[in-house]
């Protein structure tokens, strides 16, 4: 089942829209179920780590495209955007935040049709793993790739991906379940799992990172560390 979300400040054209959705699912036989939000603010109280596409209007008055798009990417970096504008000179923008493209008003059958094939044709068969968690902050789903290393926080974990860091309500064991089932990552600690990928060089009994972090490599880790790192960087080359 495909999940899409429609956030548009204009019922008229979320109607309008919808209208034209339903025609999509008629002819292609696609399984997808819509949801609909009247501005950013809504969407973003109402976020589910599970929906696949966005239609998101730029302009809206309470909280405009752009900045819902922004708030979106910080606990979402997979969902599709396709931005929906009347001005096209806000189009550029839009791109700065991952969109899959853009439709300008008023919205016509065949372009809308031909932007589902395009992302069914990009998105089919692609979903990269990821977690998908919430905490006090608020829901988050993170690629693996994406994740530089995880940590015991006190009696949970702290994940560390891209420029923030949040907390899971999770304990090591489970998460180490989870995570070294990919080839990238590594226990290097009791209290420590790390991403590979993200591993520039190694320093003593610490794991630089690309980010310049140092990540410690515990004596009785290091002899396992290193011969899976060896043999992840062989595999790279």
């Amino acid at each position: 089942m495909i999940k899409i979300a429609i956030c548009d400040d204009e019922e008229v054209f979320i109607k309008k829209l919808r209208e034209c959705l339903n025609k999509y699912i008629e002819e292609t036989g696609k399984e997808i179920s819509i949801v609909e939000f009247k501005d950013g603010n809504e969407l973003l109280k109402n976020y589910k780590t599970d929906l696949d596409l966005i239609f998101l209007d730029i302009k809206m008055e309470k909280l405009d495209g752009l900045k819902t798009a922004e708030e979106i990417r910080k606990i979402d970096s997979t969902v599709g955007i396709i931005f929906l504008t009347s001005l096209s000179q806000y189009v550029w923008k839009g791109y700065e935040y991952g969109a899959v493209n853009y439709l300008l008003k008023p919205i016509k059958y065949g372009r809308l049709k031909m932007e589902l094939d395009r992302f069914f044709k990009m998105y089919k068969g692609k979903e990269e793993p990821y977690i998908s968690f919430s905490n006090d902050s608020g829901k988050y789903k993170v690629l693996y790739k994406d994740i530089k290393y995880v940590e015991t926080y006190n009696r949970n974990i702290m994940i560390h991906f891209e420029n923030q860091e949040q907390i899971v309500y999770m304990n090591m064991k489970k998460i180490a379940e989870l995570l070294e089932k990919e080839p990238q990552f590594c226990r290097s600690h009791a209290s420590y799992i790390i991403n590979l990928a993200f591993v520039k060089s190694i320093e003593g009994l610490d794991a630089i990172l690309t980010t310049g972090e140092k990540i410690p490599i515990s004596q009785p880790k290091r002899k396992e560390f290193m011969e899976k790192m060896t043999n992840y960087w062989g595999d790279m080359l």
